[in-house]
């Protein structure tokens, strides 16, 4: 009879001095363990870009209005030129616009797009630095929630987009707004209007020109990139209308009244909102992006009271927070809004369960202001103006 075979269990006793192999990888552990990112938090790229962006509008407002430089396309074409040579710079000694190596960009596109594209931008420069001749800062951000309206509108036009009567719905309210605010704008000059309109125009027409005619993955830029490739362009056109329609007009004493190095700093502050933008895409998401446009838009209002102490009318406020409202739905939609608020509230709602006493305070806050607001404790009854130059005759006979 043949001899059974014993199984052994895989269970048995195992040496005591035998080796204990291990059960995971300390190395592999040490590895994947995420490192601390590095570099600045995107606050302070939020607050950079607000800066900026707004930094540039008052400066380009201080320079056209206040110190009487009355040549904007000039002004214009001196940003663009100072442009062209910072991204020529930029691309030879830096990596910032190494993106451009993954654009097939020919001559045929080139003209094809590049051109057509860059006449519609510089057109949109101009006409929104000839409204600064003529219209406050507070309510030249007004007009500009608009753009939505005007971007779709131009889609509809261009035949980018087919004709959709809901979307036109949710940008009537922006409209309204708008038209309200217009109203009860002080300082209307019909000029300054229309130029703002014209320039809304012709930036719609550029985006829609780049979703139509660089609409491929292949011609995908960030701001920098689109930069290097327009600046060029932009700065011919205008430097050709600026010979024709402002040089000859020029003085030095106009000139020297600014000065080279104000010029300098002018241009460079243009200049670096275009890099600020860069790692503000990288560093936030769209909806940061979006809410720090609007935040930006409210603080320059504010800017234009406290610079220029222009008068902002009850109708003002009323008709710029409808057509504030109405661009955030528009942008967003009813669901997006939905989820965000949702995420407002958990956010509060831990907020007041970890630091209950300064939800208190802001909560007791916000019930002063609002009750001011309502019964127009903050509104201001007077001119600004009066106390600016009362503050100024102040100083001078000190």
């Amino acid at each position: 009879m043949a001899e059974e075979k014993v199984r052994v269990s895989g269970d048995m006793s195992r040496p005591a001095d035998a080796p204990i192999l291990p059960t995971t990888n300390p190395d592999v552990e040490k590895k994947a363990a995420p490192a601390p990112e590095a570099g600045l938090p995107a606050a302070a790229y939020v607050v950079f870009w607000i800066s900026l962006s707004g930094g540039v509008i008052l400066f380009n407002k201080w320079i056209l209005s206040t110190l009487k430089f009355k040549y904007p396309i000039l002004l214009t074409a001196w940003h663009l030129t100072f442009s062209t040579i910072m991204t020529q710079v930029l691309a030879r000694t830096t990596t910032l616009l190494d993106g451009r190596k993954k654009i097939k960009m020919t001559g045929r596109v080139y003209l094809r797009a590049i051109v057509p594209i860059g006449v519609a931008f510089s057109l949109s420069l101009m006409c929104g630095n000839m409204t600064y001749l003529y219209l406050s800062v507070s309510f030249i951000q007004m007009l500009k929630a608009t753009m939505p309206v005007a971007v779709l509108i131009t889609s509809w036009a261009l035949r980018v987009e087919e004709v959709n009567f809901m979307k036109l719905f949710n940008v009537s309210f922006i409209v309204l707004g708008v038209v309200i605010a217009s109203f009860g704008e002080i300082d209307f000059v019909l000029a300054g209007f229309l130029y703002q309109l014209a320039g809304l125009i012709f930036e719609a027409v550029r985006i829609n020109l780049v979703e139509t005619l660089l609409n491929g993955a292949e011609y995908k830029m960030d701001p920098l990139v689109s930069l290097y490739y327009f600046a060029p362009v932009c700065a011919v056109m205008n430097t050709i209308v600026a010979l024709f329609m402002e040089v000859p007009q020029v003085t030095m004493e106009e000139f020297n009244a600014i000065g080279i190095p104000i010029f300098i700093a002018n241009a460079a502050c243009a200049f670096m909102l275009n890099v600020a933008v860069v790692f503000l895409i990288g560093k936030t998401s769209g909806l940061v992006l979006t809410l720090c446009g609007v935040l930006k838009d409210i603080l320059l209002v504010i800017a234009s009271v406290l610079i220029w102490g222009t008068m902002i009318t009850h109708l003002q406020m009323f008709g710029y927070s409808i057509a504030l409202l109405g661009m955030l739905w528009f942008k967003f939609g009813k669901e997006k809004i939905k989820e965000y608020l949702s995420q407002a509230n958990r956010a509060w709602a831990e907020f007041g369960s970890t630091r209950p006493a300064m939800r208190k305070v802001l909560i007791f806050g916000l019930v002063v202001v609002t009750i001011f607001v309502l019964f127009g404790g903050l509104a201001p009854s007077y001119d600004p103006k009066d106390y600016i130059n009362a503050a100024k005759n102040a100083v001078g006979s000190v």
